[in-house]
């Protein structure tokens, strides 16, 4: 009786479409629930995560191209102003998941394809760069608006894939960034300061290795569910108080969690430390991130995705707080391992959050890329704004407190949040 019902329905659906109009199936119910496993879903999960690694995993190496413009290509600038290029880049990249986000719900997974092409490309530019606008224009703008056409794509097949173990799976997927994040600082760091191949070469050596990475995630990447043919936006989410609160939560968090990522490297050579050793740091909060998106990633399946998500904002605005005290190398090292496993759950933690807000999954993409893409304009104005402060105060002490901060208020409104669902503040979601 099922299969027939399954079979009937099937049928009504391909004359709907064979007479020009728009699919019957609208009911989420009427959808076949996701696998939650098997060899597609794991292919697809495994391509995302190679995706994040060469996107998101190279963004997460800024601080060492900061470090080494300030003391060669762009040596007369300032902090802040050379914070801009990542914090654009940054910026873009959360932005055009916006539109990439929609676009996949419509179009499905080829959407990452002209992506993946552009995103080498830019890196090759990247290379060639001697002048501010130039890097400005390369790996600000050009590499930033590419990456959200690659990643928030990945992160909406994954889901169309996941239910259950949703949290889990995206959580190994953006845990690529913090491999990325720990491979591309050493490499780049030791390639710049520890040989005399040139920063050209050292930024097209990492382009070629991520060619083979992204070409795998073209090939495996693909939508499991009929592509939504209703308004591009779903404008009705900010008539949702859940979806409003998570993205000023999300918005409050981005303006201090990137600060470490950015500044770590600047603030260990103030320190003495010697400036390989400093672009280190930036490898090892990377890899604590991995932790810190995997483990919370599995317990958000089974406490809650809103409560993890609030928890990773307490937990970082605290260890913020902390950072200028942290004087000796030892400490740093350790400083760096909990404030990479507490940032961790941000990212990770933000995009499950946002998938509480619809019942269908056809429609993920757009409500993670319009909540990420509105959340990014604090990425653009955090670090050049704490870079003004270092500027302007000579220490970190002022941005450590703004930093951590901003957090903390995001982890409050991400506990607000749970008072517009069924279960309230205290419930498990």
């Amino acid at each position: 009786m099922v299969t027939t019902e399954r079979e009937s329905r099937e049928h009504g659906s391909i004359i709907a479409v064979e007479l020009g109009q728009e699919k019957a199936m609208t009911d989420p119910a009427d959808l076949e629930d996701a696998p939650d496993g098997g060899i597609q879903a794991w292919l697809v999960a495994i391509g995302g995560c190679c995706v994040f690694f060469s996107a998101l995993g190279f963004a997460n190496a800024f601080g060492v191209f900061e470090e080494y413009y300030l003391t060669h290509q762009l040596s007369g600038q300032s902090p802040d102003k050379v914070a801009w290029i990542g914090s654009v880049a940054v910026f873009l990249q959360l932005l055009s998941g916006s539109i990439g986000g929609p676009l996949f719900d419509r179009y499905g997974a080829w959407v990452i394809r002209p992506a993946a092409v552009l995103y080498v490309f830019a890196i090759m530019m990247t290379s060639l760069c001697e002048e501010y606008w130039q890097f400005m224009l390369a790996q600000g703008v050009l590499m930033g608006s590419v990456m959200g056409f690659l990643q928030f794509p990945a992160m909406a097949a994954v889901s169309q894939f996941f239910n259950k173990k949703r949290a889990a799976a995206l959580g190994l997927v953006i845990a690529g960034s913090s491999l990325g994040g720990v491979v591309m600082p050493i490499a780049l760091s030791k390639m710049l300061n520890g040989t005399s191949i040139g920063f050209g070469w050292s930024v097209r050596i990492i382009g070629f290795i991520l060619i083979p990475l992204l070409c795998f995630s073209c090939l495996v990447i693909t939508s499991r569910l009929p592509q939504r043919t209703t308004t591009f936006f779903i404008w009705k989410a900010f008539e949702e108080p859940r979806f409003v609160l998570l993205t000023l939560s999300l918005f409050f968090m981005l303006l201090g969690a990137f600060t470490p990522l950015f500044y770590i490297p600047t603030y260990a050579v103030s320190k003495g430390v010697d400036a390989t050793f400093a672009s280190y740091l930036l490898a090892i909060i990377n890899a604590a991130s991995t932790f810190g998106r995997v483990i919370p990633g599995v317990l958000a399946d089974k406490f809650g995705r809103l409560n993890i998500f609030a928890f990773g904002g307490f937990f970082s605005g605290i260890v913020i707080f902390c950072w200028s005290k942290v004087e000796t190398t030892a400490a740093l090292v350790v400083y760096s391992i909990a404030i990479g496993f507490a940032t961790g759950t941000i990212i990770s933690g933000g995009s499950v959050a946002f998938t509480e807000c619809t019942k269908d999954p056809r429609d993920l993409g757009t409500y993670i890329g319009m909540g990420m893409g509105l959340s990014a304009f604090a990425a653009l104005i955090g670090p050049p704004v704490n870079g003004i402060l270092i500027t302007r105060y000579g220490g970190f002490w002022e941005v450590s407190i703004f930093s951590g901060v901003m957090v903390l208020v995001g982890g409050v409104l991400a506990l607000v949040t749970k008072a517009t669902t069924p279960k309230g503040v205290l419930g498990r979601i």
